[in-house]
């Protein structure tokens, strides 16, 4: 965690002093430097901002020279006083002592460096001067200026006699503003910061022992807990309470339970974390993420990637030697012939098999695996159930598979399941009425599906030929949608299927107008009320020039949440009109109590922050709703109560487009089905259902 935040915020600090080395006018980025290493200093050890320090001084002398390496060594200075000051809790008057002190004395350190830097010096007060000079000859060529242009001139003159006198001022001066605008900038970002952990939520404790994995023992079975508990700040309320199970080699153990309940925090205590209450018994240490220990695929692959390469990911970090058959496993998990393909490229689909695919390179004795199945498709989710479930008697290794998925719970061994942070005996109600989705991936009848209903009008969007490329030109180019023609109707509710990688997501974002397609057009009508004849419908506009008209829900809830605080997000995602009632309102209207407005964005769980998304969107009002996944990592219950306010939005008029590979659970919402095969669209039994036209006739 350390290292990451010196990386980020150190790079933030370089970009900063850069652009006021090297552009004229941008000399008051400058002022912003401290501040990305003063949030190092408040959150971090010491030790990290010494770090941070020695790289960013070093790469800022690599790209703009001494002055620039000089400008960042100040600002670490700058960052560290004021972050020490944050961290200690102490305030305002504390700060005005310090820079009392700090101030003259960093002035210092300017006229010292230039004092021993001679050429350094010469330049920057040529520069200065001749800045100053050049000034001054401005305001000679205006007469009633003239005076002024002389007292610039002796100005000039006095700086070039008296250097030391006028850059230890200045660096007095500068310091003075550059601790004071620190100030005021970190204090709103360290309260936006505060409930997010600084530490890392999946410490190693072969890391934490100082020792190489062979001399700490790793051996993480059989593991036995004993009252575990957790809380993730001291007086929070505890998220697990007396947890007793136990877990042996070559066992499938599925863990399920509402969203909330405490399944991933309970992964995290079996992968190693220490609990902060009860003990946690096994024959040496959990070993997280070394060779033959424990392997932990999380909720959101994304995070875990390392590797630029497909390949590379797989392999990163073992130790050097290890034997690993790369195109195997890749082959295992469903990702052969990707080897050379980059990370980046990958769908969220793909990348959960990679994680799962570099966690079996480190032949681990205990798998957790996180929801792993939410973002791929339902052929891939079968085949990833038979690879985890074959596991235990192939290599004897223990799965734990936390699912919501009642067909994936009842292929395993045994089920624990969470209840407000407590194991209960029972299952869960939805136990016994597993999802069929595994069972029948590919099939929908169109007789299934929702009926299309009195809403239905004419075209709302309008696909032409519409071509997308990540990368164009690259030697990385990946072609993600090619010629796709698709017509949207006003009211109906459209599902788009397809495997992982096949360009659904890519296909959502040029639908919000968030991508422009390299070729062909993305049209929404009904904006210019300009009419083609031959046709008869609104010829409409590019929809890129309407951003927002479409509201889009990411696959990735977290990443569309910006404000501290529920309320604050409904209200930006909303727009100006917004209020407290209006807020109130659509929590309610998406199953949340309207007392979670004030509510911290960073205490909500995903399924939470999945449906402050969906108010945020629904409160905009926007003319269709682009939803990529929005069941995903949800509870049966939670699902269930999605789909029933899709089904009523759509009711009420609302066009909504859904991606997504739960197509039975879909079926009240969406009236015709489109598939996506890698990049194309193709023709489907159920891609068009009776769609009413202009006319009175049928589209």
């Amino acid at each position: 965690m350390e290292f990451a935040s010196v990386a980020i915020f150190g790079g933030l600090t370089v970009a900063a002093v850069v652009i006021a080395s090297v552009i004229p006018l941008a000399q008051a980025a400058g002022l912003l430097a401290p501040i990305p290493l003063a949030l190092v200093a408040a959150r971090t050890r010491p030790r990290a901002l010494v770090t941070a320090t020695v790289a960013t001084t070093a790469v800022a002398f690599a790209m703009a020279g001494t002055g620039a390496m000089a400008t960042v060594l100040g600002s670490a200075l700058v960052a560290g006083i004021v972050g020490d000051i944050k961290r200690r809790g102490r305030g305002f008057p504390t700060l005005l002592a310090a820079t009392l002190v700090a101030a003259p004395l960093l002035g210092g350190v300017s006229v010292l460096l230039l004092l021993i830097l001679v050429p350094l010096r010469e330049l920057t007060i040529e520069a200065l001067t001749n800045s100053i000079h050049g000034v001054a000859g401005l305001m000679h060529r205006w007469g009633p200026f003239d005076r002024v242009g002389n007292g610039l001139d002796a100005f000039a003159d006095s700086i070039a006699s008296h250097w030391w006198v006028w850059i230890w001022v200045s660096g007095t001066v500068g310091t003075v503003i550059s601790l004071v605008v620190a100030w005021w900038i970190l204090g709103p970002v360290i309260h936006r910061l505060r409930d997010v952990p600084s530490e890392d939520t999946l410490d190693s404790d072969v890391q934490a022992t100082g020792r190489s994995a062979v001399e700490a023992g790793v051996a993480p079975l059989p593991i036995v807990a004993e009252g575990v508990g957790f809380s993730y700040s001291p007086g929070a309320p505890p998220v697990l309470r007396d947890i007793d199970l136990r877990i042996d080699p070559g066992e499938f153990v599925a863990i399920v339970g509402a969203n909330g309940s405490g399944k991933s925090t309970l992964a995290k205590i079996l992968a190693g974390r220490t609990p902060t209450s009860g003990v946690v018994h096994r024959p040496g240490l959990a070993g997280l993420g070394v060779h033959g220990g424990t392997a932990l695929v999380l909720q959101r692959p994304e995070v875990q990637m390392l590797g630029s390469r497909v390949a590379d990911d797989v392999v990163w970090g073992l130790p050097a030697g290890t034997e690993v058959d790369v195109d195997a496993l890749l082959a295992e998990v469903g990702l052969a012939g990707l080897g050379d393909r980059e990370t980046t490229d990958l769908s969220g689909g793909q990348q959960q098999r990679l994680a799962i695919a570099a966690a079996l390179a480190r032949r681990p004795q205990l798998l957790i695996a996180d929801e792993v199945t939410s973002m791929v498709d339902p052929e891939g989710r079968g085949h990833l159930l038979k690879l985890l479930a074959a596991l235990p008697r192939r290599h004897g290794i223990a799965v734990v598979l936390i699912t919501h998925r009642g067909s994936e719970a009842a292929a395993a061994d045994r089920v624990i399941h969470l209840d407000r942070g407590r194991i209960v005996p029972h299952p869960p109600l939805w136990m016994p009425d597993p999802t069929t989705d595994l069972d029948h991936p590919a099939v929908v009848e169109s007789s299934s599906l929702a009926d299309p209903g009195p809403h239905i009008g004419g075209p709302l969007m309008v696909l032409d030929q519409v071509s997308y490329a990540h990368l164009p030109g690259s030697p990385w180019e990946v072609q993600a949608l090619t010629d796709v023609n698709l017509t949207v109707y006003r009211g109906e509710g459209l599902l788009i299927v397809g495997g992982n990688g096949s360009g659904k997501t890519t296909l959502a974002w040029i639908m919000a107008g968030l991508l422009t397609p390299l070729t062909g057009t993305c049209h929404l009508l009904g904006v210019t009320g300009k009419v083609t004849p031959a046709a008869g419908f609104d010829a409409g506009e590019p929809i890129t020039e309407h951003v927002g008209a479409v509201g889009l829900g990411f696959q990735h809830a977290r990443l569309q949440l910006q404000k501290v605080t529920v309320a604050d997000e409904i209200m930006a995602a909303g727009g100006e009109k917004i209020g407290t009632a209006e807020v109130a309102r659509v929590l309610e209207l998406v199953g949340l109590p309207r007392e979670m407005a004030a509510s911290k964005v960073d205490s909500l769980s995903g399924g939470q922050m999945r449906r402050v998304v969906l108010a945020g969107l629904i409160a905009r009002k926007p003319d269709m709703l682009v939803l990529d996944e929005p069941l995903a990592g949800l509870d049966p219950v939670s699902r269930d109560e999605i789909v029933a306010l899709l089904a009523r939005l759509r009711a009420e008029g609302m066009t909504i487009v859904i991606i997504s590979h739960d197509f039975e659970s879909l079926d009240s919402v969406c009236t015709r089905r489109v598939r996506l095969v890698d990049g194309r669209l193709l023709p489907d039994s159920h891609d068009v259902a009776p769609l009413p036209g202009r006319d009175g006739g049928v589209r």
